[in-house]
């Protein structure tokens, strides 16, 4: 176990700098120095809790999920029947008070509108339900409900899609490693370090940027609409730039049939050639580009609502058709909204609306603060440990010692390059992997002490110690492995920020403890050939 040939001595070195040279970025930075900007960076990226930032709480609202899926099937069933290969005719049709009901206006087709509506539905999960049932009452009433566990299951596939979305629109502002989990059933924990501006988080965050073409009912009377009144069919939608202690105007549009903004590729700010101010540029993928143009085709002539979140930015007239794929939003933007509506459209629409319930900002002063009584603390403790170490084992407490010492270095280089966040949590990590790594060399110049109380060489000694000590040492750190692990997998982002510092401590403190140690002695013993060790 004491041979180390030549090749396997440059090896070790390699990966020891490589990994220890990592570290320097970071090191310059949490020192206040500047890093050369044609280097690489591997810097390690500070949480919450140590860069300062912006901690936001979303809900969503579950009974809205219950809508849209009725809106949903109510468009689907319409569909469903009107291209049968013999079209069925229904009227009253309701979707009031959580359910869905129309009516067949020929009783001879229930069986065949079962058979046309049943493949709408799906099971729910695993549950062993239906999303949906289906009863037919007096005769000629179809009436559709949404299931429990079809409900339940919504809401988790679109908390699921809300919490995707929040990444993307985060990632779009170029922040390091955000902390975006679902909390409970209805509730979405953001945490973006470095962001000292939560109002600008929270109004991306609250936009639900559901985008959407409708055609507008030019038979509607204003005064109708103006008093909530719109023909069958239709549904009033309030314009959005509203002047101050003024009512909003409303227009009628058609429920069905428009186009929605999830068949978006992209969306950029642009700007009118003509007024300078500031839009944003939308492209449709083949579908959305395609629909966008048979819906213009079909309506030159006539006006056609741009509708953001349930409000009107704007309805222009259908002058021509539109055929490229593309189109252009106006409306009173500014050039941050614009882009804060581009990003939103291309990371897309929200399924569920989200409301903050709660925020906490972070100022970097508190995270400075931590930092240095981390560093304190990281620094005493290995400085007791160096003296201890250093009078009771003499050169091999040197040993130790170095190996601490690049093990430090080995631990934050590999978390720059691996891009980890490090946390407070991850700090006690660090000064946890010291004590870890100081164990495993007690343990190994213990044993090698008892086997020289036995009477062995010393050669001999330092062999036997670290093979039979490397095995309780990997025993052990194997299970420390499982623990980190299974924190990592389970715990929130605090305690996931400790697992990752302690599953890496736990890898380098081994290799530097047991292999870099075991190199150096072994080098010595061949240089020195001593009769007799300090141990």
């Amino acid at each position: 176990m004491l041979e180390f040939p030549r090749w396997k001595v440059i090896w070790l070195w390699l990966i020891t700098l490589g990994f220890a040279l990592a570290a320097l970025p970071s090191v310059v930075d949490v020192a206040g120095l500047r890093w050369p900007a044609g280097l690489p960076e591997p810097k390690v990226n500070l949480g919450l809790d140590l860069a300062g930032g912006s901690d936001i709480l979303l809900e969503a609202d579950p009974t809205q999920v219950r809508t849209q899926r009725i809106e949903g099937m109510e468009e689907s069933v319409r569909n469903k029947l009107r291209t049968m290969s013999q079209p069925v005719r229904i009227s009253d049709i309701s979707n009031n008070n959580g359910t869905l009901t129309f009516l067949v206006d020929d009783p001879s087709k229930i069986d065949a509108v079962r058979e046309a509506v049943l493949p709408l539905t799906n099971g729910a999960g695993l549950t062993g339900k239906r999303d949906w049932t289906i009863n037919v009452v007096d005769g000629n009433r179809f009436v559709l409900a949404p299931t429990q566990e079809g409900i339940d299951q919504a809401v988790t596939q679109a908390m699921d899609t809300a919490v995707e979305v929040v990444r993307k629109r985060i990632d779009a502002l170029g922040t390091k490693e955000p902390t975006i989990v679902r909390s409970g059933a209805d509730r979405i924990l953001v945490q973006v370090p470095g962001l000292q501006d939560p109002q600008a988080l929270k109004n991306l965050l609250g936009q639900t940027a559901k985008l959407e073409f409708k055609l507008v009912d030019g038979s509607a009377n204003p005064a109708d609409v103006a008093q909530g009144i719109v023909p069958p069919g239709d549904e009033i939608v309030p314009y959005a730039d509203v002047k101050p202690g003024q009512p909003a105007p409303k227009i009628a549009v058609h429920r069905l049939g428009g186009i929605r903004g999830d068949e978006l590729t992209n969306a950029q700010l642009s700007n009118n050639p003509q007024t300078n101010a500031a839009d944003v540029a939308i492209t449709f993928n083949s579908d959305g580009g395609a629909k966008f143009a048979k819906l213009t085709s079909a309506n030159v002539g006539k006006p056609f609502a741009i509708i953001l979140d349930g409000k009107v930015l704007s309805a222009p007239n259908i002058n021509e058709p539109i055929l490229g794929g593309s189109a252009v939003i106006s409306g009173n933007f500014t050039n941050d909204s614009a882009s804060q509506l581009a990003i939103s459209l291309r990371s897309g629409a929200l399924p569920v609306d989200l409301k903050v319930i709660e925020e906490r900002t972070v100022g970097p002063d508190l995270g400075a603060d931590s930092i240095r009584k981390g560093v304190i603390a990281m620094g005493v403790g290995t400085l007791a440990l160096v003296v201890f170490i250093l009078v009771t084992y003499g050169r091999f407490g040197v040993y130790a010692c170095v190996a601490l010492l690049i093990n430090l270095f080995m631990i934050l280089g590999t978390m720059g390059l691996i891009g980890t966040t490090l946390t407070l949590p991850g700090i006690a990590g660090f000064v946890l992997t010291i004590g870890a790594a100081v164990d495993a060399q007690v343990l190994i110049f213990e044993r090698i002490r008892e086997e020289r109380h036995r009477g062995r060489r010393v050669v001999q000694a330092v062999e036997i110690g670290y093979k039979e000590a490397t095995r309780a040492i990997f025993d052990a750190n194997f299970t420390n492995i499982i623990a980190a692990t299974l924190m990592f997998a389970f715990g929130s982002g605090p305690v996931k920020g400790f697992a990752v510092v302690l599953m890496i401590g736990i890898v380098t403190s081994v290799f530097t403890g047991v292999v870099l140690t075991r190199m150096w002695v072994a080098q010595w013993l061949r240089r020195a050939r001593p009769a007799e060790i300090n141990l």
